[in-house]
């Protein structure tokens, strides 16, 4: 659905809660079209809010510059389907005329008529008197000639080239003031230069100096004027995971992100040694995110038979493709018992050994409890005791 559109039916739904404590009204502005100066090949927009009760009807037109006195009424779809006009009606009546690709014949006065006089339509009666408007100026300029660079691919050839984008303002209406560059929407610091040659230059290019340049002339009383170089190169994944450890049951979460312009087409696919299977959202548990230079894919409630593997994430540009991978390891719902079992396991294990021991232990090994501990004396040390003393008596 086009931006305006889904703008005009936020305001139009809070209008229509209100629609029934307006009483009558004429029409009226509460919000005019605003005069600008734009370039060939730009777009412009202008928007018109009325009130009034009925709701006012809302019409468009047009007149030459310096004919003022010749509007002719603008349809949707007008001048080769550049023009588009969106109306939307509630309490109040909102509308907002686009034209693209303009050229300088579409510079001119443009009006918003707006009226809820129910004689608006009588051609016997003075639109004048029956229409309430609201006019803006568009002038459109030529816009100025810039010489820029081609774009510029990046490649393992050219890795670590310094490699230089250039540009000159030939032709201009007016005189510029300076310019500047930007990437991808960012101004670059220190870029500022009164020069209409200019120049950047990327020392030492790598996949992440790729993207959408840009130089940017600045003027007076004039819109700015820009041209693209496009510096190339082919997907370099920066970050991803390595390995992905959950349990049966749970959520995975695995992502890639890489540099490189044109950002990449992302694809996932679960590899089983010589052979893959393609990821998409079609299963209900398998979803893949995917937002320019990153990628995302969410496993819902893991299964320990199916999901564990090897997954790989492939990004592919116009220059080339490169691919990571991650190791989804599942575990069991008794794995964080597993230390607990290893310990039961082993006091049993001991005190079977000791059982057994015990049981097979000889009968002499057991001392009775009703025997001397000591060493007994023998009779034939006492026969020798007497013997010394009858011989210590003869003599």
């Amino acid at each position: 659905m086009h931006p305006n559109a889904v703008m005009l039916a936020a305001v139009l739904l809070g209008n229509l809660m209100l629609l029934p404590f307006i009483s009558a009204q004429n029409a009226g502005f509460v919000k005019s079209p605003m005069s600008e100066t734009k370039l060939t090949g730009d777009t412009f927009e202008l928007y018109c809010d009325v009130v009034g009760n009925p709701t006012p009807e809302i019409q468009w037109w047009y007149a030459e510059i310096n004919r003022a006195d010749s509007f002719k009424q603008l349809w949707d779809g007008a001048r080769k389907r550049r023009v588009s006009i969106n109306t939307a009606y509630g309490t109040n009546g909102v509308s907002v005329l686009g034209i693209t690709r303009l050229t300088l014949e579409d510079s001119g006065t443009y009006e918003c008529r707006a009226s809820n006089d129910p004689r608006r339509n009588d051609l016997r009666q003075n639109p004048a008197i029956t229409w309430i408007r609201a006019q803006a100026t568009i002038s459109v300029l030529q816009k100025p000639k810039i010489n820029a660079s081609d774009q510029t691919i990046l490649s393992a050839d050219t890795s670590g080239k310094p490699v230089t984008l250039q540009c000159n303002l030939t032709t201009a209406h007016t005189a510029h003031k300076d310019s500047f560059w930007m990437k991808n929407g960012q101004k670059i610091p220190n870029t500022q230069t009164e020069q209409k040659n200019t120049a950047y230059r990327i020392t030492k290019p790598r996949a992440d100096d790729s993207g959408e340049y840009m130089c940017v002339y600045t003027f007076d009383m004039a819109p700015n004027a820009n041209a693209t170089i496009e510096v190339k190169a082919k997907p370099d994944i920066t970050g991803h995971k390595r390995s992905e450890n959950k349990n049966e049951g749970e959520n995975a979460m695995l992502y890639c992100k890489s540099v490189g312009y044109p950002h990449p087409t992302w694809t996932w696919r679960k590899v089983d040694g010589t052979s893959y299977t393609d990821i998409d959202n079609s299963t209900g548990r398998f979803f893949i995110t995917n937002r320019d230079n990153y990628t995302e894919l969410n496993i819902l409630n893991l299964d320990i038979n199916t999901d564990p593997g090897l997954y790989e994430c492939n990004a592919t540009n116009v220059i080339g493709n490169t691919a990571q991978t991650t190791i989804l390891r599942v575990r069991s719902h008794l794995a964080p018992l597993w230390p607990f079992l290893g310990v039961l396991a082993e006091i049993i294990i001991l005190v079977v050994i000791i059982v057994v021991y015990e049981k097979r232990k000889r009968p002499d090994d057991i001392i009775d409890d009703d025997e001397p501990v000591g060493p007994m004396k023998t009779n034939s040390t006492n026969n020798h005791k007497d013997k010394n003393i009858r011989q210590r008596n003869t003599k």
